[in-house]
């Protein structure tokens, strides 16, 4: 399968100091963007973390500041909180990760649905970062409370030893899956340290328990082939639509997204979330 690629990369040049700040402020934005949900609703929260253009899946990609502006307020609380984060070395793009809990009649209420959540944050001209991107899974109650991410880990340096593009990457590892194997386009682009989610299952961090659950994957992945990237030069991220087809017959269909981050010169995936569209009732 041939991949075409629309990459559009922001530039700047700041250092791993400016990084560490910028990272830490993605962190405390995060944390201000689930307060407001908390104290407010999540309409008011949403509308205003969003950035114009941010996209949410509905369940299919729609533009974010549309889909809440169409709903009404509601007293239900959607609480979350982040447990990981990391950022380009420039400070402009990064990411935060961390689970999610409903409560449809507001605080005092018992949660009724659980999962994880993944927003990708850009930095806008006033300095503040917006969510560019919001999605998440569903799953049961997870076994323990994960640890809050407070502060930023560290930054590490830009590494400029190979010039290379994501889009570059991405075109391989998805040649990969169709004329290889699933499981070994993840063996060769799979970082030690990636994050799996996958719709009613927990989240799955490291490579080896990625790649046992890709093994377990029987079913043959397609992609369109049309994709865009955004990013900088060392973090990047993509979103497709995808299909499950298994014995001839089409077995998921869904929505994903892919951060691939450059270390020492090699595009990785640190970052990989498949959302599987609702079933059908009347399938």
């Amino acid at each position: 399968m041939k991949i075409i690629s629309v990459i559009l990369f922001v530039a700047a040049f700041c250092g791993a100091a400016a990084g560490q700040n910028a990272l830490q402020k993605l962190v405390d934005t995060e944390y201000a963007f689930a307060a407001m949900a908390a104290e407010k609703n999540s309409r008011t929260a949403f509308l205003t973390f969003l950035a114009d253009d941010g996209v949410v899946f509905n369940p299919q990609r729609s533009n974010g500041k549309q889909v809440w502006t169409a709903r009404k307020e509601s007293p239900a609380l959607l609480s979350w909180y982040p447990v990981f984060a990391d950022i380009s070395s420039n400070g402009l793009i990064g990411y935060t990760t961390g689970p999610w809990e409903y409560r449809p009649k507001g605080k005092d209420d018992t949660p009724a649905a659980f999962g994880h959540f993944m927003t990708i944050w850009q930095k806008q001209l006033d300095g503040n970062f917006r969510a560019v991107l919001d999605l998440g899974v569903s799953h049961e109650k997870p076994p323990i409370a994960e640890t809050r991410l407070k502060s930023a880990p560290a930054v590490l340096a830009k590494s400029s030893e190979v010039k290379t593009h994501a889009g570059d990457a991405t075109a391989e590892f998805f040649d990969m899956v169709s004329h290889v194997s699933l499981a070994k386009a993840y063996q060769q682009f799979a970082a030690d340290d990636i994050r799996l989610m996958r719709s009613d299952k927990q989240p799955i961090i490291g490579k080896k328990a990625a790649l046992k659950e890709i093994a377990g994957v029987k079913a043959k992945l397609f992609i369109s082939n049309k994709m865009s990237f955004y990013g900088t030069d060392d973090i990047a991220y993509a979103s497709n639509v995808y299909m499950l087809v298994q014995d001839g017959k089409t077995v998921e269909t869904g929505n994903f997204v892919q951060i691939w981050k450059n270390r020492g010169g090699k595009w990785l995936i640190v970052m990989d979330v498949f959302v599987a569209d609702p079933k059908d009732k009347n399938s």
